[in-house]
């Protein structure tokens, strides 16, 4: 043998290690940085889970307490990290329990991979004990999803799943893994995934596209921008913040855009949609020019799409094609990675300042203020706001907290009102809207950032959805903040009923445990307020904790979230009251 052959051979027993599928899966989420995954043990994927034993000391595998939640902590790890998360579960319940997590990370861009086991081989379709046809399941809701039936397929299957979870617009992926298939050995290599020829992650920025909508924006009297993850995703916030200096733009969030930009920042403008702040919304069908960046216009955004900014021209940069034109027409489309692309207008822009068209919606900041505002953070009555409760808590976190709020009420106040001067600090349900989500996303951030004051903000409806995964702080340690607005209501279910339904409050009313002693019974430190006087020491002891706390704070029962738009209704048509 010369020595060019000995070489190569060396080489050769380096990469190749001859282990079982199961021990392979192991190896590809360490090879992807993979060292902290969510999930629930069962049958067909319990050969993965006796490899994940033999690797405890390289691989931290979370045991939550239901598969959904294993999926929600999943997505609040990805989204304070900007990392993807991994989530694990048998067959049959196991993966149709992920399924929840799974459209709502497709709906949210959430990069995500999900693992199945699944039954062996030559029982697929037989309806074996808890086979269920999870990629049919899972088609519609996923990026990409794959049934490995052979242990030699694992590495590339795992290295495209990583590549297409995170690469261009995030979303998660689902491997179901046949249980022969974990048991088969084979001659292991990873090669990670950089480029698949059917799958184009981005466009190229077209610098004529990028040429059109400088002039519009460089012609502008009254432009406006409406940002959203897009931003955070595609990590182009100081890209962002200079574009916006330069041109001097008002610039308003989506739900999932809040904290790309810092909320106390002379151009942030506040939040469209739904329960968006009166200006921005208002004065969208008076701006001459909308720019829309890494936003879908969704429908909670836009309210009726006949009456949308028609008299607006429209720029949308956006990575995925399929979102341009598909709910309101745009005028100049610039593809591509938003952090390329506002790179690259950055030179063709001109400096600008657009004061008085900014002192617009300052006046009609100061009309929602006195009309919604003031008597949500300053009220004079005696029962405690959910407005006040998010005040207390920006000032004992100076606006520096992750904050994770479920899906209700207590959800638009959290947007409202949470401070943040950090990016990747607004954790919520926002497409699927998924009641639940929050106190196992709490539990996946706090993780994932472990430095960073990670609060959970909820009803007391979606609270009980997960509010097994106390089992998970109780095993874990994990020190969340766990605040929980206690209106004894599901609140925006019953806000709708006493608007448009004559208060008739069908099957809304909760009648609620002992929250309290069930913190103590997972021994996590608790605390009920009732008095606006105990309020701000209570918040202030929670957060000074080293340990998880529960703090429930009982607002009013019938306390409304305004601005609001009516469902079907035009932006402009946005009420106070």
């Amino acid at each position: 043998m010369n020595t060019k052959t000995q070489t190569q051979s060396k080489t050769d027993s380096k990469q190749k290690v001859h282990v079982s599928g199961a021990e392979a899966v192991v190896k590809c989420l360490l090879e992807e940085g993979a060292d902290l995954i969510y999930g629930y043990p069962g049958g067909a994927i319990m050969p993965v889970y006796d490899e994940l034993y033999k690797y405890q000391d390289k691989i931290n595998h979370v045991l939550t307490r239901h598969e959904q939640g294993a999926t929600h902590a999943a997505q609040g790890f990805a989204r304070a990290t900007g990392k993807v998360g991994v989530a694990i579960a048998t067959s049959g319940p196991g993966a149709t329990n992920l399924i929840t997590g799974i459209a709502d990370a497709q709906i949210d861009s959430t990069p995500m991979v999900c693992i199945t086991g699944q039954v062996t081989e030559h029982l697929l379709g037989s309806d074996a004990f808890q086979e269920t046809d999870i990629v049919g399941i899972s088609t519609p809701v996923t990026k990409w999803n794959y049934q490995i039936t052979k242990a030699s397929e694992i590495p590339e299957v795992f290295a495209k799943a990583f590549y297409i979870a995170k690469s261009g617009r995030p979303g998660p992926v689902l491997i179901d893994i046949t249980k022969n298939a974990q048991f088969e050995t084979f001659d292991f290599e990873y090669e990670k995934c950089t480029s698949i020829r059917s799958y184009k992650a981005k466009s190229k920025v077209n610098i004529e596209e990028v040429k059109e909508a400088a002039a519009l924006i460089n012609s502008a009297k009254k432009p406006m921008v409406v940002f959203g993850q897009g931003v955070i995703l595609g990590e182009a916030e100081e890209g962002f913040k200079k574009f916006i200096e330069k041109t001097g733009i008002p610039s308003a969030w989506t739900i999932l855009g809040l904290s790309a930009l810092p909320t106390d920042h002379e151009l942030n403008v506040g939040m469209v949609g739904m329960h968006g702040n009166y200006a921005p919304n208002k004065l969208t069908n008076e701006c001459d020019l909308l720019i829309a960046v890494g936003m879908r216009f969704d429908d909670r955004v836009t309210g009726n799409l006949n009456t949308y900014a028609k008299q607006a021209k429209v720029i949308h940069f956006e990575i995925d094609p399929a979102e341009v034109d598909k709910n309101v027409k745009t005028d100049v489309a610039v593809l591509g990675d938003v952090k390329e692309s506002l790179a690259e207008i950055l030179p063709f822009v001109n400096k600008n300042s657009h004061e008085n068209w900014l002192q617009e919606f300052r006046k009609l900041d100061a009309i929602e203020f006195d009309k919604v505002q003031k008597d949500d953070l300053y009220p004079t009555k005696e029962g405690l706001t959910m407005g006040e409760v998010l005040k207390e808590i920006n000032n004992a976190s100076g606006g520096d907290a992750v904050i994770v709020s479920d899906v209700g009420q207590h959800q638009m106040f959290a947007c409202r009102y949470a401070k943040f001067n950090q990016t990747k600090s607004n954790i919520t349900s926002g497409g699927l809207g998924t009641m639940g989500f929050a106190l196992p996303a709490a539990i996946g951030a706090k993780m994932g950032v472990p430095n960073r004051e990670v609060v959970m903000i909820a009803g007391d409806g979606g609270y009980q959805m997960t509010i097994q995964e106390l089992g998970t702080i109780l095993q874990t340690k994990a020190a969340v903040k766990i605040v929980v607005l206690n209106n004894e209501y599901l609140g925006m279910v019953r806000q709708w009923q006493q608007l448009f339904f004559d208060k008739r409050y069908a099957s809304t009313e909760m009648t609620n445990p002992d929250f309290i002693a069930i913190a103590k019974g997972y021994s996590i430190e608790a605390k009920r307020v009732t008095k606006r006087e105990d309020l701000e020491s209570s918040i202030q002891e929670m957060m000074e904790s080293k340990d998880a706390y529960f703090l429930e704070v009982c607002v009013e029962k019938e306390n409304n979230v305004f601005p609001m738009i009516p469902t079907g209704a035009s932006v402009s048509d946005i009420r106070l009251e």
